[in-house]
C-alpha cells in the first residue's frame, strides 16, 4: 500500500505535514532535515522543488526557493540526495513543483526517479487537469506514485468531485485562493467553505494548508480535514534558525500560542 494512503488509513485525524524547500537554507541538508522532521515525530514531509517563478508561493517561500537555487539545487540534485531515504525513513514523502522542471526532465523518468527513490506523491500546482488525465495519471499510476489536486474557496463543487473521483490519497484543501504565507485566524468565510466541503461527503480525505501558523489556524484546520500542511511558518523558522530541529521546536511552541 502506499504510504500516503497507509498513514491516512492508520491515523484518520490530527495528521501535521511540514513544507520545506529543497536546497534551503543550505544545498546539502535535504536528508538531514527530512530525516530530523521523522524523529520529531511529523507524520507527512512535503519536499519542494525550487523554481523561479512559484505562482502559487508567497514571499517567505520565494525567497527560499531563490536561495536554493543559488545554492545550486535541480530536481536531479535533489533526486541524488534522497536516493537512500528510505534505508531509514518510513513517513510519506511528497514531491512539490511546479510543471516546467519535471516537464522538461519528462514525465516518465520524473516518475521512474520517484519511485527508485521512495517518493509517495507529487504535487504541481500548475498542471492542467486535462494534462493530468491524459498524459500523467497513466504514468503515475504504473509507478504507484499519488498525484495530489489543490483546491480553493473558488473551486466548484462539479470540479471538487471530479477531483475526488480522480485522484487518490487525499486532496489539499486551500484555506484561501491567496498565495502561501501565515494568517492569525480564519474567518468567517473560510470556516463556512470548510464547512461546505465537509458537507459533500467526498471519498477522499482533506489537508488543510496555507496560512497555519498559530494554535487558532491550527486547531481550526485539524477540526475541519484529517490535517494541515505547514509551510511557509516553518520554512521562515529554517531561514532564522538555519537548524531543523531548532526550527520545529519554535515551530510547535508557536502553534500552542
Amino acid at each position: 500500500m502506499n504510504r500516503i494512503n497507509r498513514l491516512f488509513q492508520n491515523k484518520p485525524q490530527g495528521i501535521l505535514s511540514l513544507y520545506f524547500c529543497a536546497g534551503h537554507p543550505h544545498a546539502d541538508q535535504t536528508s538531514h532535515i527530512v530525516r530530523t522532521l521523522e524523529q520529531k515525530g511529523i507524520d507527512m514531509i512535503e519536499i519542494g522543488i525550487p523554481f523561479s517563478d512559484p505562482l502559487a508561493d508567497g514571499p517567505v517561500i520565494q525567497h527560499a526557493a531563490s536561495k536554493a537555487l543559488r545554492n545550486g539545487m535541480t530536481l536531479r540534485l535533489l533526486f541524488d540526495q534522497l536516493k537512500d531515504i528510505r534505508r531509514d525513513v518510513s513517513l510519506p514523502l511528497i514531491l512539490m513543483g511546479y510543471l516546467n522542471p519535471i516537464y522538461q526532465m519528462g514525465y516518465e523518468t520524473f516518475f521512474q526517479r520517484c519511485a527508485e527513490t521512495g517518493i509517495d506523491g507529487v504535487i504541481m500546482p500548475d498542471l492542467p487537469f486535462k494534462d493530468y488525465m491524459d498524459e500523467v495519471k497513466p504514468i503515475a499510476d504504473r509507478h504507484d506514485i499519488r498525484i495530489i489536486m489543490l483546491i480553493t474557496p473558488e473551486t466548484s463543487d462539479e470540479r471538487i468531485r471530479f477531483i475526488d473521483e480522480h485522484t487518490d490519497g487525499f486532496i489539499y484543501m486551500v484555506s484561501s485562493a491567496a498565495v502561501t504565507g501565515a494568517q492569525q485566524e480564519f474567518d468567517a468565510r473560510k470556516q463556512a467553505y470548510f464547512n461546505h466541503v465537509n458537507g459533500m461527503n467526498l471519498r477522499h480525505p482533506r489537508m488543510i494548508g496555507f496560512g497555519i501558523s498559530n494554535r487558532q489556524t491550527l486547531e481550526s484546520a485539524q477540526a475541519n480535514a484529517a490535517g494541515c500542511i505547514i509551510g511557509s511558518k516553518f520554512v521562515q523558522l529554517l531561514d532564522e534558525t538555519g537548524d531543523a530541529a531548532t526550527a520545529c521546536d519554535k515551530l510547535f511552541e508557536a502553534l500552542r500560542q
